[in-house]
């Protein structure tokens, strides 16, 4: 973290990140290819059932980045036990929450599915499909904390691991538990899949903790709700979870938007929405991977390799994102007819097409303003990250959401992720200025404060 060059420490943190992040965009987008072939109504019950994900994921998400951003710093200034506490706390308070979202996700089935987007015609495929995820809801959530946790601690591949294994095992099983020549059970084959592998990616990630393998301890012992650490979660992590709650607010907006049009817009939407999964994942790897690197050494006050770590990650994530952006806009019409299907096939291709592309053009503009984000996640600048974290699906989302529908309809929905990704820039730059200049401001106060002809000295303490 201190002493190796930026651009190799990051990408040895950011590619298992990215890789992970990858198989878990292949396995979203399995259970959506399999359950295609049951019908526009599956495919859109699926897309509907994302949400719920979401849901799971928004708390589990906030205690997981607050974490982590405390932990990095603290493993960078030497203070290993209290980055211990950081990590079981969050562990134990993420299990809480997942077991809240199972219990009341399950008695109010029914209305929870209506909310999220439900269509008469899908309401009960989207019933299977809830049922088994929110069994599991629990170890998802904790998921999202071991995996950031190890990232932080410099165990990145551990954290492929754990999240590859269970994705790939994903893929295996859905045909086996979704088609008729299988078990045949359907969209709620899909739904047993991906709970199963969601068992198995927690299994592999507490496994390390559980036999004291990694660079942290969890244990109960160690869960300690002291008001510094509590704070520092939900100052840093807060950012996570409203990204997380207004994706699930927009993702509702925007599917009970397009069923109101048809089936096949909503399952278009929902579709291309998957496959951009996988640039999405890419450049959050990549900024996952960033994140510790630029933490470690600002807890280290090693103020230079921060101002580095950030001129590399920003270029690179614009230079890739523009390069996948060119691959998948000319791909876009083959990839979503892979899941067309017989009925309106070919106004969800013209749709879910006209999506990819859109977003593809505001891509390079999205991974710079992800890396910002990173930063000041990394950082510890919890106001930052919570801007730009609530800017893509909220701020710059859910304004223009109903003008665009209400004056271009289906063509609108398409367009409107596009268009706010690209009103994020008029957020981040501001920002980004204001933080490298406290950056600057920092390194030239250490340098004056060395003593005349010493050595350069960065004490972590």
């Amino acid at each position: 973290m201190l002493s190796q060059p930026l651009p190799k420490v990051i990408t040895k943190m950011a590619v298992p990140s990215i890789v992970g992040f990858l198989i878990t965009s292949i396995y979203n987008l399995a259970d959506t290819y399999f359950v295609s072939w049951l019908g526009e109504s599956a495919t859109a019950a699926v897309s509907v059932n994302a949400s719920l994900d979401q849901i799971i994921m928004m708390a589990g998400s906030m205690l997981a980045v607050g974490a982590a951003s405390y932990v990095s710093r603290l493993l960078g200034a030497r203070n290993k036990e209290k980055a211990d506490q950081v990590l079981s706390t969050a562990f134990f308070l993420a299990f809480a929450f997942g077991l809240v979202v199972s219990v009341l996700g399950t008695a109010f089935m029914q209305p929870m599915v209506r909310l999220l987007g439900a269509t008469d015609t899908c309401e009960h495929y989207a019933i299977q499909y809830a049922t088994y995820v929110l069994l599991v809801a629990p170890f998802m959530a904790t998921t999202f904390v071991m995996n950031q946790c190890l990232r932080a601690e410099g165990s990145p591949m551990r954290s492929m691991l754990g999240m590859g294994f269970g994705g790939i095992l994903n893929c295996f099983l859905d045909p086996i538990f979704i088609l008729p020549w299988g078990l045949d059970m359907g969209v709620a084959g899909a739904s047993l899949a991906t709970a199963i592998s969601k068992m198995v990616s927690f299994a592999i990630l507490i496994f390390p903790y559980l036999t004291r393998r990694s660079v942290l301890r969890m244990s109960v012992r160690c869960f300690w709700f002291e008001r510094d650490i509590i704070t520092q979660i939900i100052t840093v992590g807060s950012s996570s979870m409203f990204r997380s709650g207004l994706a699930v607010v927009s993702a509702i907006v925007l599917n009970n938007i397009a069923g109101s049009i048809s089936d096949a817009v909503l399952a278009g939407i929902g579709v291309s929405n998957k496959i951009m999964m996988f640039p999405f994942g890419i450049i959050l790897g990549f900024g996952t991977g960033f994140q510790p690197v630029a933490g470690f050494n600002w807890g280290a006050q090693r103020y230079d390799r921060v101002q580095e770590s950030y001129r590399f990650a920003a270029w690179t994530a614009v230079i890739g994102s523009a390069i996948m952006g060119l691959v998948l806009a000319l791909c876009a019409q083959p990839l979503i007819g892979l899941f067309a299907t017989a009925g309106h096939a070919e106004e969800m291709r013209e749709i879910g097409a006209l999506c990819i592309r859109l977003q593809c053009l505001a891509l390079p503009a999205h991974g710079w303003v992800a890396v910002v984000n990173m930063l000041c996640a990394g950082l510890g600048k919890a106001k930052g990250a919570l801007l730009l974290s609530t800017s893509r699906q909220g701020t710059c989302f859910l304004p223009i959401v109903y003008p665009m529908a209400w004056a271009w309809g289906a063509y609108g929905v398409a367009a409107v992720q596009a268009v706010a990704d690209m009103l994020t820039l008029f957020l981040a730059l501001p920002l980004i200025r204001r933080i490298m200049k406290q950056i600057q401001a920092a390194d030239q106060a250490q340098q004056q404060a060395r003593p005349s002809g010493g050595q350069t000295q960065h004490d972590p303490a």
